[in-house]
């Protein structure tokens, strides 16, 4: 009896300890747990169709390294630039991967003088700019990391707030890609404040003009009520949460910049309340101090540019979920990165250099269905593991999300994880063909440096990250990714449709015994998708073994764990 109640104590304190740990985790992909449980989405209520995509960047998946997996926080110039300098002598850098990626942990605890963000001090001595001058001196290009938050994933200044002062700092470093996390992110408020009025006027000069409640035409839910406590007895309500909006039409003498006051009730809120103002189609976004103070009214100032003759102004919140505030704040640091990389190349009177930018939040707002709007590519789930189920659960999230790919609109599985942990060399294979036929980026995250040794690992490694065959398929320009055409028991049959009128297709044996299939090629005529026309005298290339042959049936015996994978032709194979 007392060895049974000692069994189920030890029962009770076990299950209250993983149930801490598991609440207590971080939502950035470190246990497995939370990689494995996806957040429920919240779908976007903006409508994004009227804005314009990212302007800028790689239209291919991007192929390169990162500093993240493998090193983590202990990282410093001498170990970035021995990497980069890796890439070019494992032959790396001619095989396509280019960029070599700073991750977390680069900077400085504190910004500088000027509020700029600045390389770690003692790591990074040299400084941010003199290390991309010299990665750049070997072919290559830099990348760099900050969060959409308050701090980063390891508590360092972030860029949420600071995204125009960010952009121009990476512009003016030479940055050529960036990654934008989600750690310590403060969601956009959907609650507005009543607004008593906006008075506007020329600079240096009193109020001109007003813009009243009773000026205003209303949409949605928005109107005019009464508020005993402002001085007017009147305000404008309900443009909170997408209710509603407040329009106006204001008629000026000349072109310039111009002083907006908003009168306004104050309003408890643990968040910054917001509005947007709008005028003649340029966002103005305005927080508000979550206060209540002394006295119940309050204003903010803000300076807008307007046109001589009508403008249009538009207040708004269109807040509903935090896939809005998503959004909003991704393409705000994406416009922000597009306005500092044109403003560089003027004052330097040089050739504009696009940052390649990439949304990592994870998938937990469906970025695939906002990002191109907001960036290049997006995470599709979170952060990958040194483990076959990590590698298999992020390709099945990831693979029905064909659709939304094009060219300069990626969906990112996360880094390579080919020679890292204890993946066998069939997984690692594996892991980098359906990498490749999901055209992912191909971001390595292992030492590079090891692969220098000539050993039977590294050339292992090597072999299959400079299989030239593979990084064709994942570089095809028409960034169409595999999708998921049948099953033979544990085997998913996927494919995608290269340039040429190709077609790429993969067998993956998902289990952990040898499997027999046996595909007929006819059977891809009958997907719209791969396009294919006909397949009879077609060309067949086994992209690992390199066998080329004549046949309609494919016959092929899978290791556990592995994939055969080919690239079928119906002109002469040529590499």
């Amino acid at each position: 009896m007392i060895f049974l109640i000692l069994v189920i104590t030890i029962i009770v304190i076990a299950l209250v300890l993983f149930v801490t740990w598991f609440l207590s985790t971080k939502a950035d992909g470190n246990c497995p747990l939370c990689a494995m449980k996806a957040f429920p989405p919240s779908k976007m209520t903006i409508d994004s169709s009227k804005d314009k995509d990212y302007v800028g960047g790689e239209k291919l998946p991007i192929m390169g390294w990162s500093s993240w997996n493998t090193f983590r926080n202990h990282i410093d110039e001498d170990l970035i630039l021995d990497t980069a300098k890796a890439m070019v002598d494992t032959g790396l850098a001619g095989a396509g991967y280019k960029y070599i990626n700073i991750d977390d942990c680069w900077h400085s605890s504190m910004r500088d003088e000027n509020g700029m963000l600045r390389g770690d001090m003692e790591s990074f001595p040299s400084g941010i700019r003199a290390l991309c001058n010299d990665v750049n001196t070997l072919g290559l290009r830099l990348g760099i990391y900050s969060s959409n938050g308050t701090l980063t994933c390891e508590d360092l200044p972030a860029s949420l707030g600071n995204e125009e002062l960010d952009a121009k700092t990476f512009a003016s470093w030479g940055i050529e890609f960036f990654k934008y996390d989600y750690c310590h992110n403060e969601k956009i408020s959907g609650k507005t404040p009543i607004i008593e009025y906006i008075s506007i006027s020329s600079k240096g000069e009193r109020e001109s003009l007003r813009l009243t409640p009773d000026k205003a035409k209303f949409t949605g839910r928005a109107k005019t009520v009464k508020v005993k406590d402002l001085p007017t007895g009147k305000g404008i309500a309900f443009l909170n949460h997408g209710a509603g909006k407040a329009s106006y039409v204001v008629n000026l003498a000349q072109d310039g910049e111009y002083v907006f006051t908003v009168h306004y009730k104050k309003m408890a809120s643990k968040k910054k309340p917001y509005m947007q103002l709008d005028v003649n189609g340029k966002i103005y976004e305005i927080f508000f101090p979550p206060s209540v103070a002394f006295t119940p009214d309050a204003r903010v100032q803000l300076t807008v540019k307007m046109n001589a003759g009508e403008n249009n102004i538009t207040l708004q919140n269109p807040v509903v979920t935090r896939a809005d505030s998503a959004y909003i704040q991704y393409r705000r640091m994406g416009k922000a990165l597009e306005n500092a990389t044109a403003s560089w190349a003027m004052f330097e009177n040089t050739e504009e250099n696009p940052i390649t930018y990439s949304i990592c939040e994870w998938g937990t707002n469906h970025p695939w269905k906002w990002g191109a709007k907001a960036g290049n590519m997006w995470r599709t789930t979170h952060d990958i593991m040194a483990k076959w189920w990590s590698i298999v659960h992020i390709y099945k999230r990831t693979l029905p999300l064909y659709e939304y790919a094009s060219p300069s609109h990626i969906n990112d599985p996360d880094m390579l994880e080919v020679g890292n942990g204890k993946l066998t060399p069939e997984e690692n294979k594996s892991h980098f063909t359906l990498w490749c036929m999901m055209a992912a980026p191909l971001v390595l995250g292992n030492d590079i440096r090891t692969l220098l040794n000539d050993d039977k690992k590294s050339q292992i490694i090597l072999s299959i990250l400079k299989n030239k065959e593979l990084i064709a398929i994942d570089q095809d320009p028409l960034v169409k990714p595999a999708k998921k055409i049948g099953r033979q028991g544990s085997v998913d049959i996927i494919a995608r449709p290269l340039s040429g009128g190709d077609v790429a297709i993969c067998f993956f044996n998902k289990s952990n015994k040898n499997k027999e299939i046996e595909y007929e090629l006819n059977d891809l005529k009958e997907d719209a998708y791969l396009n294919m026309s006909r397949t009879n005298s077609a060309e067949v290339h086994d992209l690992w073994t390199d066998e080329i042959f004549h046949r309609d049936t494919i016959k092929a015996s899978i290791k556990p764990h592995g994939v055969k994978v080919y690239r079928i032709s119906l002109n002469s194979y040529e590499i």
